[in-house]
């Protein structure tokens, strides 16, 4: 691994690299906060990939592109006298400091879960942060690390199930409901109450320590490679999907998964 005085002259090249992409670069001198934002949620969807597949050396690329974009926002900022990287940093900085008092103060936790809660109550006590609990999870936020984000904030709060196993009732009487839906045919109602049990199961989900973006994604996964594999023996046999009937296609599928597919 690097020294401390290594990583600080990887940092300064950096940096020097975007003062010279910025004035020399004809891409780079175009462009703006606004420019950057859909390249910056596409660089963040790279990592998490790489993330999900554990690959470490894509991990690492990935890093360095969502890198390099906090220092092209700092670097087009400063051109307007708004903030740059130090600014960024030091925020940074002073914000970790506030909100581990148990480390740079006089505060004792006993878990993980009294850190959330202590981190929760200080951002609302933050000059310009946030007035409400749930006033801090970003709107545009994907529907599912949305449900994650909004069910954590409750929780440090204090709006939980004193045990996990009690999520199960819950999630029962949000299928029972989406049921009903169902027998009365009524499609918004439907919706709705289909969103309540993906909601409840995203609850479960965490009270269970499960990321359920990861495991649906490796579920994806899962089926693409098991749908694959039928093809390919489909294909195989000389025989066309759109003529077999669903049994026939489990025959294939079940050979995918004795396959350790």
């Amino acid at each position: 691994m690097n020294t401390l005085n290594e990583k600080k002259d990887a940092f300064e090249r950096i940096l020097k690299i975007m003062d010279e992409l910025r004035e020399q670069c004809p891409w780079d001198k175009e462009q703006t906060f606004a420019s950057l934002r859909s390249l910056t949620i596409e660089e963040t969807y790279e990592l998490v990939a790489a993330i999900a597949s554990n690959d470490m050396q894509g991990i690492k690329r990935e890093l360095g592109d969502l890198f390099l974009h906090l220092i092209f926002y700092s670097k087009i900022a400063s051109e307007t006298n708004s903030f740059d990287i130090a600014d960024v940093i030091n925020a940074l900085a002073e914000k970790l400091i506030y909100r581990h008092p148990h480390i740079y103060g006089n505060e004792t936790v006993a878990n993980k879960e009294e850190v959330k809660q202590n981190w929760e109550a200080l951002k609302l006590k933050e000059k310009g942060g946030n007035t409400t609990i749930l006033g801090g999870v970003p709107k545009s936020l994907p529907a599912m690390i949305k449900a994650m984000r909004i069910q954590e904030k409750a929780r440090g709060a204090g709006f939980d199930w004193d045990k996990k196993e009690q999520v199960w009732a819950k999630v029962k009487e949000e299928l029972e409901e989406f049921e009903a839906e169902v027998l009365a045919n009524d499609s918004k109602k439907m919706e709705d109450e289909f969103g309540d049990v993906l909601f409840s199961l995203i609850n479960a989900a965490r009270l269970y320590n499960i990321d359920p973006e990861t495991a649906l994604e490796k579920t994806n996964r899962k089926f693409i490679a098991r749908f694959n594999y039928l093809e390919e023996q489909v294909k195989k046999a000389d025989k066309n999907l759109q003529d077999m009937d669903l049994e026939q296609m489990e025959f294939y599928w079940n050979k995918a998964k004795k396959a350790g597919l």
